[in-house]
């Protein structure tokens, strides 16, 4: 990958080693074409209830369990929104360089949103205007920052940086960066990136247990325990709430049912939560039903950008260390 970085440090803040361990490749494809499905998967069903509250999502829909479209986006049934769209513009960037380039990230970034997408956050708004007007690649720090928004669209990085747990920190920190400046921004955005390495590498639910326990021993406000139910926008109360429902649930299409009907900001937790259970139980628990609402030349996409991330990874290129 185009980037230099300080590995001590970045491992510190990963909680991976270094030690080789088998892995195979086959099986990785497999979960990170499950990974980046999953993430489209939670979008869309999440989307069409995004800003409700559990209670109006039940007096609605019951338990929402299908793609149903509609919502405040009045979208279609299997329609994606900026959580993908996004994450798209990353992969498609690190396709074109054949690794990670920042400013090509943020150009693709641009050229999303001077297309006028179906949604768009409005700190990623205003991080993408900031680089069109100014050519910068990071903002200030900003209190207003600790949104989801980057840690949303995390699923490439992840997947282009397999093996290197140091390498998916920076590199993790620069694309957030572009539209999020902000310590809980930067610390989720990495620890859904490690997430995603372990599941995607076959670890066990113990051992993506432990990294998030870890990881609420230095900052409390990720404990898992002790959840009331915030599906916020705020990135602490999203990881919380997917990790909550990841870890209490035991199936793709259980996990995301369980995230989505809690409400807020249901495209994003739904995605994230996607992209962790479909990184973790593999494509074969991805609903047959909800993979025909995503629209074919999407999901080919997908799948096709899925690969090429891992084939321009570490771990493909026997360069890896778990």
């Amino acid at each position: 990958m185009k980037a230099s970085f300080d590995a001590g440090a970045a491992s510190a803040r990963t909680g991976q080693g270094t030690a080789r361990i088998p892995v195979d490749l086959g099986d990785v494809r497999r979960r990170a074409r499950s990974a980046f499905l999953g993430l489209a998967l939670g979008d869309a069903l999440g989307a069409p209830v995004e800003f409700m509250t559990a209670d109006e999502i039940r007096a609605q829909h019951g338990l929402l369990r299908e793609m149903v479209g509609g919502g405040w986006l009045r979208l279609r049934p299997g329609q994606v929104t900026d959580d993908t769209e996004m994450s798209l513009c990353l992969a498609r960037a690190i396709d074109a360089a054949s690794g990670f380039d920042l400013r090509t990230v943020a150009d693709r970034f641009a050229e999303w949103l001077r297309g006028g997408p179906v949604d768009v956050g409005n700190t990623v708004r205003r991080g993408i205007r900031r680089y069109l007007h100014e050519g910068t690649l990071a903002g200030p720090p900003a209190d207003g920052d600790a949104g989801n928004g980057a840690a949303m669209r995390m699923v490439p990085v992840a997947l282009a940086t397999l093996g290197n747990g140091p390498l998916l920190a920076q590199l993790a920190v620069q694309q957030a960066r572009v539209t999020h400046h902000h310590l809980l921004s930067d610390t989720a955005s990495v620890h859904v990136g490690l997430l995603l390495h372990l599941a995607v590498t076959g670890h066990s639910l113990s051992r993506l247990r432990a990294a998030s326990d870890a990881l609420a021993a230095v900052h409390p406000g990720f404990r898992i325990e002790g959840y009331r139910g915030l599906a916020t926008g705020y990135v602490v109360d999203t990881l919380r709430t997917v990790l909550h429902h990841f870890h209490r649930t035991r199936g793709f299409e259980e996990c995301l049912v369980a995230v989505v009907n809690q409400g807020g900001d249901a495209d994003t937790t739904g995605a994230i939560a996607g992209a962790l259970a479909g990184a973790y139980y593999g494509p074969e628990e991805l609903p047959a039903r909800w993979l025909r609402k995503l629209a074919p030349a999407l999901r080919a996409e997908i799948e096709r950008l899925a690969d090429r991330m891992v084939d321009l990874s570490p771990l493909a290129r026997g360069e890896g260390v778990l």
